[in-house]
């Protein structure tokens, strides 16, 4: 194995960077919380390692093996398993910074709106590109999920924390995916995506991103609520 193998494990240490430096802050206790999030990790990383997996078989998209390591499990390289635990571990480390240094900050009508917005623009994307795999699956799942959150109401006073942390977490995403596409890294097929993107990172790539993180947070605000265990 060559350093080069390594450039995907590598890029992935960027997003631990936050939880480092956010760590460092007494008031984020977010270590005794670790027990919540695990569980909704592990729950999303299954849905998202079975889409890997089926998306990868179907040749929707590849990974360049130079710059992997070669451990695939289940046909899924190890840095897909990883990194549906280090994103989430990132964003909700900024998620509970935000709970406490903006407590009092809540726009809670502003961000369903921009939810209602969004669950509507996943809508249009699906149906428009339904003969798109990526896109349709995307926008498809993300619109249900979404909308989940808005009609049950439970996750509204969750929703400007959220937001805010899924926005400062598209700043290490759109860097790290812009070097995996440039180098490349993952290599997906045209087919399956819309063509428009941000820094050469597929749009598709942000709605991944927003219902992976949107899964976590869910289920880790649900389990700490109740705090079952």
């Amino acid at each position: 194995m060559e350093i080069k193998n390594l450039t995907y494990l590598l890029l992935l240490l960027i997003y631990l960077l936050i939880p480092l430096v956010l760590s460092t802050q007494k008031k984020v206790r977010f270590v005794f919380r670790l027990r919540y999030l695990l569980p909704a990790s592990i729950f999303a990383g299954a849905i998202f390692v079975m889409w890997d997996m089926r998306f990868t078989e179907l040749g929707i998209w590849s990974f360049n093996p130079d710059y992997i390591t070669g451990i695939e499990p289940l046909n899924v390289p190890i840095e897909e398993w990883l990194s549906f635990l280090i994103l989430p571990l990132s964003s909700v480390y900024i998620y509970e910074w935000f709970k406490i240094r903006l407590e009092n900050f809540e726009q809670p009508g502003v961000f369903i709106i921009l939810s209602l917005a969004l669950l509507s623009i996943s809508g249009v994307l699906a149906y428009s590109f339904r003969q798109n795999m990526f896109t349709f699956f995307t926008f498809f799942l993300t619109a249900i999920y979404l909308g989940y959150t808005v009609f049950r109401n439970r996750f509204k006073k969750h929703y400007t924390k959220f937001y805010l942390s899924y926005f400062v977490t598209l700043v290490p995403f759109i860097i790290v995916s812009g070097v995996l596409n440039s180098l490349p890294v993952v290599i997906y097929n045209s087919n399956h995506i819309m063509g428009a993107g941000f820094f050469g990172v597929p749009v598709e790539k942000l709605g991944f991103l927003f219902l992976l993180l949107l899964i976590n947070v869910t289920i880790y605000e649900y389990l700490n609520e109740r705090q079952y265990y």
